[in-house]
């Protein structure tokens, strides 16, 4: 698997930034952004500046303050970025991007093109999930104990939403964002993603979700989610998409009746036979076949997918669905996603697409250094 599983080395990236920046992906939008110049002093080179991006992700630094004193006291990286960019071009390269975002977008489908065409499976299989991004502000909601609640924020693009406990931090309440994102269940790689603010719930964004994943011509057979993703809409997307979805129920009247279970007979409960993709039917049979007729076709549901949740093949590929969340904590603690430094939805949003270009990059540019050395 070419998908990094542990912690990447901080040593030796520099080489592995002017890899990046030769790569025919990233030198076309280099490439764009030059023919963007027609007036004015010429300014840093464009692709130092992309370089600086880079970097940027690469050695999980959360401001471009820090990134510009890093270069300037990098000899190795200043010669692979081939300059020496100041912190106020860096800000300026990042309005730049943020005015010409068609061209980013454009450089991030050819990394995610040529990803699928190296990697045999990318993109079969997929999980979706939503993750907390704390916004760049005061998060406290209340002026004081007992007090009024507060009207001013600094980002006030960030909105107030829900997250879950995790490990040692306690859930509850947070100002913010949330980065939604599909990724492989094969490869732990993102192949589609967007940020909204943190009162946007996480169904809502499936359906543009797996438009994007279409887009960009892929053909999951399977999406895996979890039970807060067990709405109508969410099966209504899926199936739109042609994927099967594998969604945990929730405890709702028809679940705690029982309306989900296999059938019975006075022999047992009945099994799994097969299912009808075409028909979308699933096969039930009698466990002695006694009685009559001794199966029955049942029609796919909510409650009764295509992929029944009583079989093997279900639970194997919900419990793929951790691959997810292992590429959220893989983005936030190794390259530089969390926790934010900037404010409001559109650089959010560029700070995220910056992110996950170095992280497909890197994965495309070892991919084919292992087919070189094959």
């Amino acid at each position: 698997m070419v998908g990094q599983t542990v912690p990447i080395r901080r040593d030796g990236l520099a080489e592995s930034v002017a890899v990046l920046l030769d790569s025919p992906e990233i030198a076309q939008l280099i490439a764009e952004l030059e023919g963007l110049r027609w007036t004015g002093r010429k300014g840093y080179p464009i692709r130092s500046l992309v370089g600086a991006c880079l970097a940027k992700s690469l050695y999980a630094i959360p401001t471009w303050s820090k990134t510009a004193a890093l270069i300037d006291e990098h000899a190795a990286l200043q010669e692979a970025l081939g300059g020496c960019p100041s912190v106020y071009a860096c800000y300026r390269f990042a309005a730049k991007l943020r005015t010409h975002r068609p061209l980013l977008d454009a450089c991030l489908e050819r990394v995610v093109a040529s990803l699928r065409d190296e990697l045999p499976g990318y993109g079969e299989d997929i999980a979706i999930d939503a993750s907390d991004l704390s916004a760049y502000a005061n998060g406290q909601r209340f002026l004081s104990k007992h007090g009024p609640e507060r009207e001013c924020f600094s980002d006030p693009d960030a909105s107030w939403g829900h997250r879950s406990a995790i490990s040692t931090r306690k859930g509850g309440g947070f100002y913010g964002y949330k980065l939604h994102a599909v990724v492989c269940a094969r490869t732990d790689l993102p192949i589609a993603w967007t940020v909204r603010t943190a009162r946007t719930h996480e169904s809502s964004a499936v359906s543009d979700l797996l438009t994007a994943v279409k887009a960009r011509g892929f053909v999951p057979e399977t999406a895996a989610l979890d039970k807060g993703y067990d709405v109508k809409p969410v099966y209504e997307a899926c199936e739109q998409s042609g994927c099967q979805p594998i969604i945990p129920l929730r405890k709702t009247p028809a679940v705690k009746r029982g309306a989900q279970l296999a059938p019975e007979c006075e022999h047992g409960t009945w099994t799994f036979a097969g299912a009808d993709f075409q028909r979308k039917r699933t096969k039930w049979r009698c466990p002695t076949r006694e009685c009559h007729p001794k199966s029955v076709w049942r029609k796919a549901s909510r409650l009764h997918p295509l992929i029944p949740r009583e079989t093997p093949r279900w639970r194997s590929l919900y419990r793929a669905r951790a691959a997810v969340e292992r590429e959220f904590g893989r983005l936030k603690h190794d390259y530089g996603l969390a926790p934010l430094r900037v404010r409001g939805l559109e650089r959010v949003a560029l700070h995220a697409d910056l992110v996950m270009l170095a992280r497909l990059a890197a994965t495309l540019a070892r991919a084919r250094a292992i087919l070189l050395t094959a």
